[in-house]
């Protein structure tokens, strides 16, 4: 699966990262890429994913290049279940073309 963090998303944007069977992630608890000091060199693993639900919160854990460890909590952005069907079929056009299929 693919995701992306932010500190917030236009509604537009969302959408279409979902979509496009991206999972749309922002930070919570006052966190963002300058509180944290992300810089991009990170490495970042998510949990939770696998069963994920509208505006679920789950667990990050952030590994900085010095070996130092963050864990943060994210907000997934599927706002509601249709796109969680969305993303379990890889996006939009995955999905319309395997309900055409079943048809």
């Amino acid at each position: 699966m693919k995701a992306v963090i932010a500190e917030s998303f236009e509604r537009i944007h969302r959408f279409d990262l979902v979509g496009m069977g991206v999972i749309p992630l922002e930070f919570t608890g006052g966190d963002s890429r300058k509180s944290l000091g992300l810089t991009g060199d990170e490495s970042v693993s998510i949990s939770g994913l696998d069963t994920i639900k509208p505006l679920q919160e789950v667990p990050c854990t952030i590994t900085m290049v010095d070996g130092s460890v963050k864990e943060i909590t994210l907000k997934c952005r599927i706002d509601t279940a249709i796109e969680i069907e969305y993303i379990e079929h890889g996006g939009v056009l995955h999905y319309v073309l395997r309900d055409l299929a079943a048809a």
